[in-house]
């Protein structure tokens, strides 16, 4: 597994995609800006790219060709994708708190960089992960489809979560405003969104595997 892991990150990932989490997280130093769009990118650039290599590749004759088994290409392959994921969300958080320190009485359109939003995108890419991969390994090659639902669906749920920052006072004040010294609500946000990350995740692993187990190669 471990060199499945290593075959996956130096031969299946162009090494652009490890520079891109430096390059997108950077926008988080924009004052006021739509700050979730900073992951959205990951699933807009970076997965469509990345899955249009491995078809273009070959990648999923050539793997099945080693001595592995189609339940470690799957753990390999989503490894890949967490790995990325937690590397964009990682260092939009460094940036992020730069910015909060740039600018420190900043009027908020959009959500502020805090612990609670960061919670959210945590939620964002767990239903992204849970469409993604459980679509993806119906073939195991075809990726459009999997790419528009899954991208649809954080879209919308981005979409809503500043929609209801814009409509709901109390939305608009833990996200914006005072709300957002709250530090103890933040964290738990925060908490949560982590572990529906982790349990939607294995979710999708789980799906994918007995998806893939079917898939004639």
């Amino acid at each position: 597994m471990y060199n499945l892991l290593m075959k996956e990150l130096k031969l299946g990932v162009n090494p652009f995609f490890y520079i891109m989490p430096f390059l997108t997280g950077a926008l988080m130093l924009i004052p006021s800006w739509l700050y979730f769009l900073v992951l959205l990118y990951f699933c807009f650039l970076t997965i469509p790219n990345m899955f249009a290599g491995y078809k273009t590749q070959n990648d999923l004759i050539f793997t099945s060709m080693l001595p592995v088994t189609k339940k470690d290409i799957v753990k390999a392959k989503v490894s890949v994708i967490v790995i990325l994921e937690l590397m964009h969300i990682l260092i939009a958080m460094i940036y992020g708190m730069i910015s909060v320190r740039l600018y420190p009485n900043l009027i908020y359109l959009f959500f502020k960089p805090s612990f609670g939003f960061w919670g959210l995108c945590f939620v964002m890419i767990a239903i992204f992960n849970l469409i993604f991969i459980s679509m993806y390994y119906k073939t195991a090659y075809k990726y459009g489809a999997a790419t528009v639902v899954s991208i649809t669906a954080t879209i919308l749920f981005a979409g809503c979560a500043e929609w209801l920052g814009i409509q709901n006072s109390f939305v608009s004040n833990l996200f914006k405003g005072a709300g957002t010294e709250h530090l103890t609500t933040h964290l738990f946000i925060l908490i949560a969104g982590i572990m529906i990350f982790a349990i939607f995740t294995i979710i999708a692993y789980r799906i994918a595997i007995k998806r893939f187990e079917k898939v004639e190669i």
